[in-house]
């Protein structure tokens, strides 16, 4: 077990989300993120994170997703629980359908425990609900990218808002958890499927209703942005065990089929918003053909933290903790029972540990690690004991011209790198730079939102050649990647799995070696780039703002 650098949760933030089904009429309502306070801890603090519950109970849509509007990255978990009661026609009393359940007391419900590999099938004490209700779990649509949202004008850290939009209802701003009626919408929109689409806008205090959404002062502007596209349909912990490492970390959802809680397993970057848990929630004939009145409800428990905080009750091994573990290193390591006299397992990923504390080959692509002093991303296994590595973060102070990229790594490497490290460092060379331009390059992926301009798919000649290799009659050297590398190491189970992993506002342009421009006097006139949120794009002449991100291939 390795020791874990992170602070006890401050503060839990619950969301609660009803749907209520009376005498063949229902409606939908949304609970807050609520502060459970049921021991004493330290280090109380809050995230920028908001839970968004669109419902419409015309058509049955049930969107449930986390927003990250924050300036760190953040870590999601959410815990369904139902309730049913029946109340047969003559009679004047309720009965609930699992026995010591109350409507009013929501931590009487049944918490949502799926069948190990089948998650849409319910067992134990919430087996009873599968022949009343339906959950749509995760968001496909044939041939559609992945749907927009509204923003949350709530920007308040400490607020335990949710964003409830349609005919869904916050528990702060509307009481009667459990009346059906009561209108406590915290965001704007009717809850339909697909309400927001790209482009939109809409002013606080403005709309059909005039409201002034919680947290942003009136006349506030927000424009939609997108939902992440899920990289799997979400599944229970037992089939999550089963896929290669190199698949269990990325943008889905991971439910627990012992204790219930689904974890987003990755972590949610500054500006990201997850895919949807929840798509639909659609009551069974079997409720409708109920002689009588029913209610029925889901309560929706909600944790937010920071990689560096730990969940109330986190486990201290089996699956659960492993995947925890993976979340924070962004990415689950290969098992070793020897490692061939190396280490059996690497450091955590914010633990500054030597050399000698690490087994490159037991990482899977996108792994961070801090070692002698700089974090890294492990990048790829180059075989016969090389490894490739990047920097995590780029060299900025005070920004950097393209002429100047080339010397900024030699200086680095030689006077700044660990003398442990350059020890290590393969020798390669630097083949032939290549030259495209943009409008020459076609790319894979959604052309809209986050994935912008993501994997190059036409590349040829000497720009698709110029792979990184390693070179005995080379040196060992710091390098700059390019458009080739980017390429092949870009995508799901890769180093840069998302865009957001591969560039961020925070991190600046960070420059490739390959040319975007024709040469003028025998100077490149631009550069390819890792724009943000990790765009490709070339720009021109050499501003002084550039990042500066070395690459290394090591050996062990």
């Amino acid at each position: 077990m390795h020791v874990k650098n992170k602070k006890k949760l401050g503060i839990a933030l619950v969301l609660f989300t009803l749907l209520l089904l009376i005498a063949g009429t229902f409606a939908f309502t949304a609970f807050n993120q609520r502060a459970i306070n049921d021991r004493l801890r330290d280090n109380l603090g809050e995230v920028g994170g908001r839970v968004h519950d669109y419902y419409n109970r015309d058509t049955e849509n049930k969107d449930v997703f986390v927003e990250n509007y924050g300036e760190e990255p953040i870590m999601a978990r959410i815990r369904l629980s139902e309730f049913m009661e029946i109340r047969g026609r003559g009679e004047t009393e309720f009965t609930p359908v699992v026995p010591n359940t109350e409507r009013d007391a929501i931590e009487t419900w049944t918490t949502y425990i799926p069948e190990g590999n089948t998650l849409t099938t319910r067992v134990g004490d919430s087996a009873v609900f599968n022949q009343y209700s339906n959950l749509t779990f995760g968001w496909t649509r044939q041939g559609e990218h992945a749907p927009w949202y509204l923003p949350t004008f709530n920007h308040v850290e400490n607020d335990l808002m949710t964003a409830a939009a349609g005919h869904a209802r916050d528990y702060i701003a509307g009481t009667g958890a459990t009346d059906g009626s009561t209108d406590g919408a915290t965001h704007p929109g009717t809850g339909e499927d697909a309400y927001w689409q790209e482009g939109e806008s809409y002013t606080n205090g403005q709309g059909p209703t005039s409201t002034v959404w919680p947290g942003a002062l009136e006349g506030v502007e927000h424009t939609t942005a997108q939902n992440l596209p899920q990289d799997r349909a979400p599944l229970t912990l037992q089939q999550w065990a089963a896929l290669p490492n190199e698949h269990k970390i990325g943008d889905f959802w991971v439910i627990d089929h012992e204790t219930g809680w689904a974890y987003w397993a990755s972590q949610l970057q500054e500006g990201e918003t997850s895919s949807y848990l929840l798509d639909a929630a659609v009551m069974t004939e079997a409720a409708h053909d109920i002689r009588g009145s029913y209610y029925y409800a889901i309560h929706v428990d909600s944790q937010l933290i920071t990689p560096e905080q730990e969940f109330y009750d986190e486990p201290e091994s089996g699956d659960v903790e492993r995947l925890l573990r993976g979340i924070r290193n962004n990415a689950v390591d290969d098992e070793s029972e020897n490692g061939g006299g190396l280490p059996t397992e690497n450091p955590y990923y914010n633990e500054d540990s030597p050399v000698s504390a690490f087994n490159f080959s037991l990482m899977s692509p996108g792994r961070i690690f801090t070692m002698a002093g700089e974090q890294y991303r492990y990048l790829e296994n180059m075989d016969n004991g090389h490894h490739l590595i990047i920097l995590n973060d780029t060299l900025r102070n005070p920004g950097f011209t393209f002429g100047e990229q080339r010397g900024i790594m030699s200086r680095w490497f030689n006077n700044d790198l660990h003398e442990d490290v350059r020890k290590i460092v393969s020798p390669m060379s630097i083949p032939r730079v290549g030259m495209v331009t943009f409008n020459d390059v076609t790319f894979e992926g959604p052309q809209s939102g986050q994935n912008l301009h993501w994997i190059p798919n036409n590349l040829t000649g000497e720009v698709a050649a110029d792979i990184t290799k390693v070179d005995p009659n080379g040196e060992p050297r710091a390098f700059p990647l390019s458009l080739a590398d980017i390429t092949r190491l870009s995508g799901y189970g890769r180093g840069f799995p998302t865009a957001s992993e591969r560039g961020s506002i925070a991190m600046r342009p960070w420059g490739l070696r390959t040319h975007g421009e024709p040469f003028v006097f025998g100077y490149p006139m631009g550069y390819w780039v890792v724009d943000t949120p990790g765009r490709l794009a070339v720009h021109q002449g050499s501003p002084g703002w550039l990042g500066i991100r070395p690459a290394l291939i090591i050996h062990q």
